[in-house]
């Protein structure tokens, strides 16, 4: 139902002559979705067009069943948190947000408890009538998230939310996004840590060059891409016994042994032939395998193959 969920149809966006995103269609159910790719592949403009900073070249935008160029009825729904700030460096991080809360009509009573509320949220409480000009950067990030979090809205647009932010504020601002996917919110996050992206997302759309080259969950995604060789690493016995046999099939591609001689890393056009060829090499007693497990099934592997970057067929 598209009440529920975030809709782009057709999008098209052009800065003159240059292109910000062309022909995006998506469909972004509740949780947490992650924008991946490098600087200049669209992310930001995908953005700017679902908070209505920006409006279409061509296409249509719903969030919630509400068009960004309706901001009345959308801004109550969402939040934004920019990847840059300029804060008004006077007022304290408590004043900060409970100003902003005035934009929503909050005053009083109720925009002093949303606003404790937001920075208890992202562990700011004891900062909270210091001065913003004393915050570090990475308090300032997480004001920001603090000023997306403070009216409840429904949405969540994060910009690259991650930078800056030192080991453990990192691991609390993750388990926070974690809890509001559950809780049935849309969480947008950009970001270039593509490890923490891996673990967090329920879907990625990855991006280049302003257009979306797949989307999904990891393994779909994968799955999906058929023609691309596939990564398996195998914990086994007799390793180069198993290379042989690989390489007696047509589709495979390399076969790279691990330095303690206990496994391989093999890469194969049919992942399901190698499986069934690692059956019966198992079955007739030559090899003695310990594990097998997909080795490119995370965003970094998966958006090194899409966008064609590395050695033929992916990067290592």
């Amino acid at each position: 139902m598209s009440g529920d969920r975030i809709i782009f149809e057709g999008v098209s966006k052009f800065y003159g002559e240059v292109l910000g995103v062309n022909r995006v269609t998506l469909s972004l159910a509740p949780g947490i979705t992650s924008l991946v790719g490098p600087n200049g592949s669209g992310k930001t403009t995908l953005m700017n067009l679902m908070t209505g900073l920006i409006t279409p070249s061509d296409g249509r935008i719903e969030v919630l069943g509400i068009s960004p160029k309706d901001p009345e009825r959308l801004f109550p729904l969402l939040g934004y948190c920019a990847q840059w700030d300029a804060f008004p460096r006077s007022l304290s991080g408590y004043e900060f947000i409970a100003d902003y809360l005035r934009l929503y009509g909050l005053r009083g009573e109720e925009a002093h408890k949303l606003a404790w509320e937001a920075l208890a949220r992202v562990e700011l409480t004891a900062a909270g009538e210091r001065k913003v000009a004393g915050y570090s950067k990475g308090m300032r990030q997480r004001l920001r998230l603090a000023q997306a979090l403070a009216h409840r809205p429904r949405v969540l647009v994060l910009d690259e939310p991650l930078n800056g932010l030192d080991p453990m504020a990192r691991a609390e601002t993750i388990a926070l996004f974690q809890s509001l996917g559950r809780q049935g919110m849309h969480v947008v996050i950009s970001s270039h840590i593509l490890e923490e992206v891996d673990r967090i997302s329920d879907s990625v759309v990855m991006m280049a060059s302003g257009y979306v080259v797949a989307e999904g969950n990891i393994q779909q995604v994968r799955r999906e891409v058929k023609d691309l060789p596939a990564q398996i690493l195998v914990r086994c016995s007799n390793p180069n016994l198993l290379a042989s046999q690989l390489f007696v099939q047509d589709h495979a591609v390399e076969a790279r042994l691990n330095s303690d001689g206990r496994g391989i890393l093999l890469r194969t056009r049919d992942a399901e032939g190698f499986y069934n060829l690692l059956n019966q090499v198992a079955a007739a007693g030559l090899v003695d395998v310990e594990a097998v497990a997909p080795a490119d099934e995370d965003v970094n592997s998966i958006y090194q193959y899409l966008i064609g970057a590395g050695s033929e067929g992916g990067s290592e």
